[in-house]
Formats: C-alpha cells, structure tokens, sequence
C-alpha cells in the first residue's frame, strides 16, 4: 500500500525526508537539481530544452507542473526506484492547469475538468497534443505524459490529496484589456 503521505525524497539518500507540507508544492533548486539528475540524467542543457520547448507552446496563462516519480524519485504504486526497469524507462507526468487547456482533451476521468493524460495508454486522448508530447519525449529521452486540469481540480490534489508535484512553469498573470464592441479599448 502507498504511503499516505509520500516524501518528496525517496531517492536513495541519506537526506532527511522534508516536512509532509513540503510534499506538495515543491519549487525549491533541490528538487529541480533531482528532477534533472533523474529525467535528464544529470543534463542541465536538455532541462532547458524542454523548459524552452514548453514555453514555445503553452499560453502564459497556464502552468506546468510535473509530477509523480521525477519528482519523488521513486513510483507511487511499488515505492521503485525512478527508472527501476531500466535508463529511460520511467515517464515524466506533466500536468496543463488552466487556460482552457482541458478543452483540448477528448477523454476525461472528470469531464470538462480534469483530462486522462495523453499517454501509451490513451494515445487519443489529445490530438492537439501529440506533436508537443513526442518534442518533449525527444528531448527528455524518455516517455512524456500530458494531462489536463482545472485550477480547482489542481487545489483539491493540493489540499486534501497533498500530491506531490514541482512547478516547471508558473501561470503568468495577464490583465486582459476591455474593448468595445468595434474592438476599441475604452478611451483612458
């Protein structure tokens, strides 16, 4: 049975496991030094690579988290080691919060909020998807996962499922500028 509460270092190190509010929402160098150790083996150009390839083609009114056993550094389901079966083997999970990006999904756990990710598994699950998922599997070296949610799917995993994740890319505010009906902005 999982943990209930999963550390965010199951790497293998002698380093102390982080507080369980540590677990969810983890920005800090150490876990992107772990994330690039890990998926990129050891590689900080093809980190920024795929951080590039990600900005490319995401609307800054979406974040990009990734989740899972690059982050942890081992699988939720057996607690294995982040590539146990072998270089290459273990996926990255990335998450798409907001910005409409769940209408871009045609298959759902939760409908309109809330994506199955497109994946091996589910190679329908995004047809807008697809180019951006085999980019990123190049550049990772590794298979990619792609999924789609809503803010408040995003908070619920947060705040009561304490689901571990490290931010790749942060949503960038943006004041949309009200117009008229010609499609004026409104006179100052």
């Amino acid at each position: 049975m999982p943990d209930e509460n999963p550390s965010i270092d199951k790497t293998g190190s002698d380093a102390a496991s982080p507080d369980p509010a540590a677990t969810r929402e983890t920005g800090t160098d150490e876990v992107r030094e772990r994330v690039i150790r890990l998926a990129f083996g050891g590689d900080r150009r093809r980190y920024d690579e795929f951080i590039r390839t990600l900005r490319e083609s995401i609307p800054p009114d979406v974040s990009v988290v990734l989740r899972g056993s690059a982050v942890t550094g081992s699988r939720w389901e057996d607690g294995a080691p982040f590539d146990a079966d072998g270089p290459g083997t273990s996926d990255m999970d990335l998450t798409l919060i907001g910005g409409g990006m769940v209408k871009h999904f045609e298959v759902f756990y939760i409908p309109g909020l809330h994506s199955a990710p497109l994946s091996d598994a589910h190679p329908d699950a995004s047809v807008v998807f697809v180019p951006l998922r085999r980019a990123l599997s190049a550049v990772a070296g590794r298979p990619v996962t792609i999924q789609a949610t809503s803010d408040l799917v995003q908070f619920l995993r947060e705040k009561t499922m304490n689901q571990p994740y490290y931010t790749l890319i942060e949503k960038q505010d943006t004041e949309v500028e009200e117009v008229d009906d010609a499609g004026d902005p409104p006179p100052a």
